[in-house]
C-alpha cells in the first residue's frame, strides 16, 4: 500500500493504472485480483487504511499533556510542516485524491466522508477542552469551531499545491491563533 500510496499521492487515482500499481508492488496482476475485485476497491483500502494511520497521529498530537490551544497549535503546525514540503509520503490524501475520486466512486467518497468527519471530531473534542482548560475561549461551539478550522486547512493546502510554496500555511495559522483568542 506504501508504494501505491506514494504514487497516488504523486499522480493522482487516475493517472496511476492497475499495471503500474502491480508493478510498484513487485507482484503479478492475477495477485492483486485475489485481494482486489477493482482498482476501486483497492482505493478504498487504500483510503481506509491512510485514516487509519492518520487519525492515530493526530490521536497521539491532540492527546498529549497541556493547554488544549497549544496542542491544536501543534498539530495544525505538523499539517503544515507536513504538506509544505516536497515529500508525498506524509501528503494530504483528502487534498490530493478527494476532488479527484468524489465524482468517480461513491464508496470512495464515503471513506474520504467519514475519514474527515474522524478528523474533525478529534480536533472539536480538542476545542472542548480547551474550553474547559481555559485556553480556547468558549465563543464558537466546538463542533462549528473544528469545522471551520479543518475547511480553512484544507483550502490552505490547495493554495500552496497552487502557488506550490507555503505561504497560504501562514495565513491559515494566523488567522488559527486570532479564532482561538
Amino acid at each position: 500500500m506504501d508504494i501505491t500510496k506514494s504514487l497516488m499521492t504523486n499522480k493522482g487515482y487516475t493517472a496511476v493504472g492497475l499495471a503500474e500499481v502491480v508493478t510498484a508492488a513487485g507482484v503479478p496482476k492475477g495477485s492483486f485480483y485475489y485481494y482486489f475485485k477493482s482498482k476501486e476497491e483497492f482505493g478504498h483500502a487504500l483510503l481506509d487504511e491512510y485514516f487509519s494511520e492518520y487519525l492515530s497521529k493526530v490521536d497521539t498530537m491532540l492527546n498529549t499533556d497541556g493547554p488544549a490551544a497549544e496542542r491544536l497549535l501543534s498539530y495544525f503546525r505538523y499539517w503544515a510542516d507536513s504538506q509544505g514540503t516536497d515529500l508525498p509520503d506524509d501528503k494530504c490524501l483528502v487534498v490530493k485524491l478527494g476532488p479527484e475520486v468524489c465524482d468517480l466512486s461513491e464508496d470512495m467518497r464515503l471513506v474520504l466522508k467519514k475519514g474527515t468527519d474522524a478528523i474533525i471530531g478529534r480536533i472539536a473534542k480538542c476545542i472542548a477542552q480547551g474550553h474547559a482548560d481555559g485556553s480556547i475561549p468558549a465563543g464558537t461551539e466546538a463542533p462549528v469551531l473544528a469545522e471551520s478550522l479543518y475547511q480553512l486547512w484544507l483550502g490552505a493546502s490547495l493554495l500552496a499545491k497552487l502557488g506550490k510554496d507555503g505561504a497560504p500555511f501562514d495565513t491559515a495559522l494566523s488567522a488559527m491563533e486570532r479564532l482561538l483568542h
